[in-house]
């Protein structure tokens, strides 16, 4: 049997780790043996964590290989500047907290550490690797970020091997949604860009998830921009995976990330005037949240009386939260205010469609998230303020509102 192709993949985010940044790279490796290669995997041994997910782990190959090194970081400075014990809550560009203390680590966090607080580990990882490369060559390099100093470390690898390099966007750099809020200086600025171009100049080939993200780029470079989205594991929805259960509760769920920018003020008042009309949907009801959701939105719920439909269930396993999005009566896909959050597809939209349940999205209606929806015929997209065709599309899904 001829032998497989070896792939270094440069990835912050692996399990056992959780969340939305692992699942792209866990489950290319999975496949990657199909199609004649092999994965080489290179990420810190101590990263922040904000969720752990040993069920992905039976998704890699048993023959990957991992290598991993210390990293450094400034995340147990930022806890002790806000006064916090919570991981969860570490991440300045998260927080809706406008206070000087706030507002200065995000100062902190966009103008000394660039292009991110993971910027310390370039340069070592780029030592190991030029050392590990020489006695275990690979055929290709693949980073991917977010973190984007991931990218800094293939590039350098590519200055000084040759090696190809291929950059994976899972979101944009520069027009970020979060970018604006970060407070640089203009040198700051300047840096950001320049370092943003020379990845997108010097990677044999660029990788966006997004149209519209990979059509921006394919105007800033003369590099080959191809779209790979996110997508489903079949093998994580088999099709006799269990229907809805068959009582009569109305769930509604949503998965993953849930930010308080995306808060849909106009569903949880739509559903509070639907309760108040008709007390045996409001004994249906349940509203499910499964992943890390900012309080924000737990609030508002209960502002509108939803308190006893909520069921905050938190970080889930993956698996589990397939099992959630295969349960609901209806999938919930409320994205964020920010006018650049238009161009990003959000990794769970592609699992939703997967779990033959409807999708109810509100934001932007013109964006790509937006567009996936009406191809795929799996939802709608509303806007911020609509109400009562929120109600109209639970009965047209025939959701029984």
């Amino acid at each position: 049997m001829e032998d497989k192709r070896r792939l270094l993949i440069i990835t912050y985010y692996w399990p056992p780790t959780g969340g939305s940044g692992v699942q792209r790279w866990v489950k290319f490796c999975k496949y990657l043996p199909d199609f004649g290669w092999s994965s080489v995997i290179y990420t810190p041994e101590n990263p922040e964590r904000l969720a752990y997910d040993k069920s992905l782990e039976s998704d890699i190959p048993s023959d990957t290989e991992v290598l991993s090194t210390h990293i450094t970081e400034p995340y147990a400075l930022y806890r002790k500047l806000l006064g916090r014990r919570d991981r969860q809550q570490v991440n300045p560009l998260n927080s809706t907290d406008n206070s000087f203390k706030s507002r200065l680590s995000r100062w902190l966090r966009g103008n000394l550490f660039i292009p991110d607080p993971r910027v310390s580990w370039v340069r070592p990882s780029v030592r190991y690797l030029c050392k590990y490369l020489k006695s275990h060559p690979v055929d290709a390099v693949i980073t991917t970020g977010p973190p984007q100093s991931m990218h800094l470390i293939g590039r350098e690898l590519k200055r000084r091997t040759g090696i190809t390099w291929i950059a994976d966007f899972r979101d944009p750099w520069t027009q970020m949604f979060y970018y604006k809020h970060l407070n640089l200086s203009k040198y700051a600025d300047r840096k950001h860009h320049r370092l943003e171009q020379s990845v997108l100049d010097e990677a044999d080939v660029v990788i966006a998830v997004s149209p519209l993200v990979r059509d921006d780029f394919a105007t800033q470079t003369s590099t080959p921009v191809e779209l790979i989205t996110n997508g489903f594991d079949p093998d994580d929805f088999p099709k006799t995976m269990s229907t809805p259960p068959q009582d009569e509760k109305f769930r509604i769920v949503h998965t993953g990330l849930f930010a308080s920018d995306g808060n849909p003020i106009n569903l949880w008042s739509a559903l509070s005037d639907k309760c108040r009309e008709d007390k045996q949907f409001a004994d249906r009801l349940e509203i499910r949240l499964a992943g890390k959701t900012d309080k924000e939105i737990v609030d508002s719920i209960k502002a509108y009386g939803l308190g006893s439909n909520l069921i905050n269930l938190g970080y889930l396993p993956h698996e589990k939260v397939v099992q959630e999005q295969r349960n609901a009566s209806l999938l919930i896909l409320p994205l964020r205010r920010e006018p650049e959050y238009s161009k990003v597809l959000p990794g769970k939209i592609f699992e939703y469609i997967a779990s033959g349940r409807p999708v109810l999205g509100i934001g932007q209606e013109d964006g790509a998230a937006a567009r996936v929806l009406e191809d795929s015929g799996a939802g709608r997209m509303f806007g911020w303020n609509e109400k009562e065709r929120l109600l109209q599309f639970m009965e047209n899904s025939h959701a029984p509102a």
